[in-house]
């Protein structure tokens, strides 16, 4: 995705990341105990809870030992602003505390984002965690740098599809595309349960 999306900061919502002065969305809640580097989730500004996104859940969160918040923000605020629930993770996210969110709010996608290009180690093995915890045909989005150094786009996409991920957006990619994506697979995945 963009280098302000999807691609650059992935989709997570972790409580006690710290917005930087000026961004769009600044945490709305202190980090709870041993969680010094999340932020609890948080709504559109000027939206109250029940008023911000009511559409389908989105967990969203910048995996591993990555930092890069401020596409994070960028996409937490385009998808809530699309109508969607977003639970932003923030940065430094673990597969295991994408999993507990999903679960947590009965999440109908997980958004992952990595830009400091090593997505390739941190999302191996996602999918089947997924599954082994029942939320195995979750959708999962992955955007940004995701390997070391140049490589082929091509085959870092097929590496990704084969690990398990519905959609993989390279940098670049524009939030109103990951936006797209959303809505045609989430209305696809409800007309089969129809």
């Amino acid at each position: 995705m963009a280098s302000t999306g999807l691609g650059e900061a992935g989709v997570s919502a972790r409580a006690g990341a710290s917005a930087a002065p000026g961004s769009p969305v600044a945490p709305k809640a202190a980090p709870s105990a041993g969680s010094a580097n999340k932020t609890a989730p948080e709504t559109a500004p000027g939206l109250a809870a029940d008023e911000a996104g009511t559409g389908p859940t989105l967990v969203l969160g910048v995996i591993g030992a990555d930092v890069h918040a401020v596409g994070n923000k960028i996409l937490e605020h385009a998808l809530s602003e699309a109508g969607f629930h977003v639970v932003n993770l923030g940065v430094l996210v673990s597969q295991e505390e994408f999993i507990h969110a999903a679960i947590e709010t009965a999440a109908d996608a997980i958004l992952v984002s990595s830009l400091y290009g090593h997505g390739e180690i941190d999302c191996r093995g996602l999918r089947q965690k997924c599954q082994e915890a029942g939320i195995g045909d979750i959708l999962l989005y992955v955007g940004g740098y995701l390997v070391v150094g140049k490589a082929d786009w091509a085959e870092t996409e097929r590496k990704f599809l084969a690990m398990g991920f519905d959609r993989v957006y390279p940098p670049g990619t524009m939030p109103e595309d990951a936006i797209r994506d959303l809505r045609a697979d989430l209305a696809s995945r409800a007309s089969r349960r129809d």
